[in-house]
Parts: C-alpha cells; sequence; structure tokens
C-alpha cells in the first residue's frame, strides 16, 4: 500500500465487505437452522478471523496515511457521521447488543464492568485527541505572520509546519490504539457469551453496520422539499 495507501485500502475493503456479506447470510442460516453448538462454533470463529481482518488492512494503510484512515475516507459522509477514531465507538456495541441478550447469568456480569472500563478507555483516547488538535493549532498559530495580504512564506513557516507534521505523526497510534479497543471490546465479549449468544451478537452487530451502509447510500438521493 506505499504510495497510494489510501486508494489500495478502497479496493481491498471492497473484498473484504465481499467475502464478510457471504459470510453474514452464512451466520444466518446457521442460526435460523438452529445448527449445533460444534458446528456453529466453526462458524462463528471463522466469521471473527474475517471480520478482524479490517483491522490488520486499516494498521497497514495508516503507515501510509492515517490521516486518510482516520477520516474514513472509504465510507460514504453519512457513515463518516457515525465515526469516532476510524472506526465505530467500541461502547456503542454494549448499547447494541445487551437489551438483546439480556437477562445474563450470574457468571457473564462481568461484561457490565467491562463496559465501564470501555468507556474510560474510549473517554482517555478522546481526551488525547482533542489534546493532539489543540497542540497543532497552536503550533501553527505560532507562524510568521505576512506583511503582503496572501499567505505567509512557506520557508519562514516551515519550521512550525514541520513540527506540526511530527505532531500529527501520532494519529497512527491512536489509530491503532483505537482499533486495539475495538478488537479487545469483541473479544471479551464472545468470550462472555455462550456460542449461540455470541452467534445472535455477531449477526445484530453485522445488521447494525449493514443498516447503516445501506443509509448512507440512500441519503444522498432522500426527498427534498
Amino acid at each position: 500500500m506505499n504510495g497510494n495507501g489510501a486508494m489500495a485500502f478502497d479496493v481491498e475493503y471492497a473484498r473484504w465487505l465481499e467475502e464478510h456479506n457471504r459470510q453474514t447470510n452464512e451466520l444466518r442460516t446457521a442460526i435460523n437452522s438452529h445448527a449445533g453448538d460444534i458446528e456453529l462454533r466453526t462458524i462463528v470463529d471463522n466469521f471473527v478471523t474475517q471480520f478482524n481482518d479490517i483491522f490488520r488492512l486499516k494498521a497497514i494503510a495508516a503507515k501510509a496515511d492515517s490521516c486518510q484512515i482516520l477520516s474514513g475516507m472509504w465510507k460514504t459522509p453519512a457513515e463518516r457521521c457515525f465515526m469516532w477514531i476510524g472506526g465505530f465507538r467500541p461502547s456503542e456495541l454494549f448499547k447494541l447488543l445487551l437489551s438483546q441478550l439480556e437477562p445474563l447469568v450470574e457468571q457473564q456480569m462481568d461484561i457490565y464492568s467491562f463496559q465501564q472500563s470501555c468507556q474510560q478507555a474510549e473517554e482517555a483516547l478522546s481526551q488525547g485527541m482533542d489534546a493532539l488538535q489543540q497542540s497543532v493549532s497552536e503550533t501553527l498559530a505560532n507562524g510568521s505572520p505576512s506583511s503582503s495580504g496572501s499567505p505567509g512564506n512557506v520557508a519562514n513557516n516551515m519550521g512550525q509546519i514541520t513540527m506540526a507534521m511530527g505532531k500529527l505523526g501520532t494519529l497512527e497510534g491512536f489509530l491503532l490504539q483505537a482499533d486495539n479497543l475495538r478488537q479487545r471490546t469483541l473479544e471479551v465479549m464472545l468470550q462472555i457469551l455462550t456460542t449461540r449468544q455470541s452467534a445472535r451478537a455477531l449477526l445484530a452487530i453485522s445488521d447494525y453496520f449493514s443498516r447503516l451502509r445501506e443509509l448512507g447510500s440512500l441519503w444522498p438521493s432522500r426527498p427534498r422539499e
């Protein structure tokens, strides 16, 4: 993905999404046909492996251009409205799933304490991103003013621009941390849930994002008064 990382990611994402849709259909069929736990476990494990591939692809593309991946340029504008540091908010998974999976047995109550720690980790990353944006803005604000009314001389401001670029380089780290939190959240939830609950949870997640993509594709052609 060197050089044209974002463009290459678009192609890889399209391939990933095609396979993801195929596996979603396979998972739906298994649930509806009341497949046995052994068969269902295999389908769930394959689904999770394929789902995690998107994080690997994003990590590779982020090395080429973390800004492109962070801004979600492979998604529709409507989808990007719901993004958090290059993807979905991990805490949204709890809101999406718990209402469907309750009541949980006593041994599964750890999911609530993990929900709290997940929200705390989200807040810490959000604060870090806010601090980074503030730092970059302050660095650029210290550039040399132009006396001619045109943009400041690039040579005079190169020091500030170089410093700002260095700070923006840390975006890749934020993206990787956010993706790690997303992966970790999914992993812990699936460890707590039974095989059949995990299958239902994964299907609910996939259907949610499918509806979000559909919303994004239909939004530009919405009726206007």
